[in-house]
């Protein structure tokens, strides 16, 4: 992503969950390119090289950490670490078919994870961030256009992102005397790893070929094509930026038109 004029994050930190790879990595690598000093958090010890990367690449400060979100400790233990915090993008999550005729042990615990980490980790995170945030602070949570409407076979990821939603809706309410604005970015289909994967699960699942799958994602846009993530960080950097400035309890859906409303 090359600098936009006029947007600048300089003297800024900026903590992004789930940023070793896809959507976060990709708003990571945006915040960084416009000034940010930026943390990225991941459960896997590869969020250091991620760091070490984006720093090589932007010449901007980026600290990797490793953390399970769900682990109430452990978070609180990074943040703590952290003296001052400016935006938060709770983006870490996981996502995964759980069909309801699935009646393994496997998929029961498949679940929970999901649950625990979709929503149960947004909301350890948020917590404690708040604390390290003052006047102007801004909390972004990822979504999905999935948070407002349905597909089979994805009970878990799609309740837990309805409950993103109105989480993010009650953070609103209850940050904003502190000056904190708080939105969510609802993605469409975006080119990322765990979405390829959903996408090779739902082409098998209906024993047609991905690309029928990828057809009818288009097809269903106002818009055709698939964005990157380069395309889904814009969205991001608007929410946190000046021209956002009385935004708050918002969803922004960036779907290309797949979902009106």
């Amino acid at each position: 992503m090359d600098k936009i004029p006029g947007l600048d994050f300089s003297n800024q930190t900026v903590m992004v969950t789930g940023a070793s790879r896809g959507i976060g990595y990709g708003v990571a690598r945006a915040f960084a390119v416009h000034g940010a000093s930026v943390h990225i958090l991941s459960q896997g010890i590869d969020v250091h090289n991620a760091a070490t990367t984006l720093a090589n690449e932007t010449g901007q400060e980026v600290t990797g950490w490793v953390c399970d979100i769900t682990d109430s400790a452990g978070v609180k233990e990074v943040f703590s670490d952290i003296p001052s915090l400016d935006v938060l993008v709770a983006n870490a999550g996981l996502e995964d078919v759980t069909p309801i005729k699935d009646q393994s042990d496997e998929a029961e615990a498949r679940f929970r994870r999901i649950i625990d980490i979709n929503i149960n980790g947004t909301y350890l995170t948020t917590r404690a961030a708040v604390p390290f945030m003052g006047q102007g602070g801004r909390i972004i949570i990822t979504a999905s256009i999935w948070g407002t409407t349905a597909e089979p076979d994805l009970g878990a990821y799609i309740a837990s992102k309805h409950a993103n939603i109105g989480f993010m809706r009650v953070m609103a309410k209850e940050l904003g005397p502190q000056g904190i604005r708080v939105n969510a970015v609802c993605p469409g289909w975006v080119l990322t790893g765990p979405a390829l994967n959903t996408l090779h699960e739902m082409a098998q699942d209906r024993d047609v070929s991905e690309d029928v799958i990828k057809e009818e994602i288009s097809a269903g846009q106002s818009l055709p094509g698939v964005q990157d993530v380069n395309d889904i960080a814009l969205s991001y950097l608007y929410l946190a930026s000046p021209l956002a400035a009385n935004i708050t309890g918002q969803k922004l859906n960036a779907d290309r038109g797949a979902v009106q409303g």
